[in-house]
């Protein structure tokens, strides 16, 4: 029975540690199940649903500035409808690609060789970016044109590659398209939400027959991981602003090589 207990914990800080920073929560996931022996079948769906924790988070934190668009929505103020339509059309590529390739991407959600070398790739583009991209100055969510949305969201579907990461491909997305740090990460945090709450949607309702059956991840198990998930999100998105303001994100693309190769070399050892 503790054995039960833990593995939804370990799964949920692994997700709650990876889901915001750019190094893929999925590709992290794939590796921490096969590392830990646990069966990627059982878990496939309770790796997805438990990104509600990582939502709730975000929700939490950024509250304010939820009440103040939905309040300026009524108010038919102009900023919050642009806050509203750049996340929504960001939303829409990933949408759009996600319902269309969902087999093949399912089929991709086992290969932990994927992710190894999706981990290098990404780390390498991270530091081309970090080196090459110019000062942003588009600051606000708000103040994004659409243009650059589109492109965000576009790039939002390369992290359908497990081990790509859905806030790097949109982080360093903005980067290169001009948004500032600050705006890009917010940015990525707030797309984060239709998105992930999407996939698990869809998963749930394909799933929902498994749920709790026999071999399958139980509704406690699912809730402490959505638990787990929030609690160590909610510190990790808090320190994820200031850490990339003092440090960037070349930090993170060395961790990505070096787990990468790590990871490769494991897998050619077993």
């Amino acid at each position: 029975m503790a054995a039960d207990l833990i593995q939804p914990v370990l799964l949920g800080i692994v997700e709650g540690l990876t889901e915001f920073i750019p190094v893929s929560s999925t590709g992290h996931l794939i590796l921490a199940t096969k590392l830990l022996g646990f069966d990627a079948e059982k878990w496939a769906v309770f790796n997805i649903v438990i990104q509600l924790g990582a939502i709730a988070a975000v929700v939490v934190l950024y509250w304010r500035t939820f009440a103040a668009v939905i309040s300026g929505l009524f108010r038919g103020d102009a900023a919050a409808v642009r806050f509203v339509r750049n996340l929504l059309v960001a939303f829409l590529p990933a949408a759009v690609v996600g319902l269309a390739l969902h087999k093949k991407i399912e089929a991709l959600l086992g290969r932990a060789d994927v992710v190894a070398v999706a981990l290098i790739v990404g780390g390498i583009a991270i530091l081309i970016i970090e080196k090459l991209a110019k000062k942003g100055d588009v600051v606000g969510i708000a103040n994004v044109p659409v243009r650059t949305t589109i492109g965000i969201g576009c790039l939002q579907c390369l992290a359908m590659i497990p081990g790509v990461s859905r806030s790097g491909a949109t982080i360093m997305g903005a980067l290169s398209l001009g948004v500032e740090r600050r705006t890009a990460a917010e940015f990525s945090f707030f797309l984060a939400i239709p998105t992930m709450l999407g996939a698990t949607v869809v998963e749930l309702a394909k799933n929902r027959h498994a749920l709790g059956a026999a071999g399958g991840v139980s509704p406690l198990q699912l809730a402490i991981g959505v638990v787990v998930s929030f609690l160590v999100a909610l510190l990790v998105v808090r320190a994820m602003v200031t850490f990339v303001s003092k440090h960037g994100f070349a930090p993170f693309a060395w961790y990505r090589i070096a787990a990468g190769i790590a990871a490769l070399v494991w897998l050619h050892s077993l």
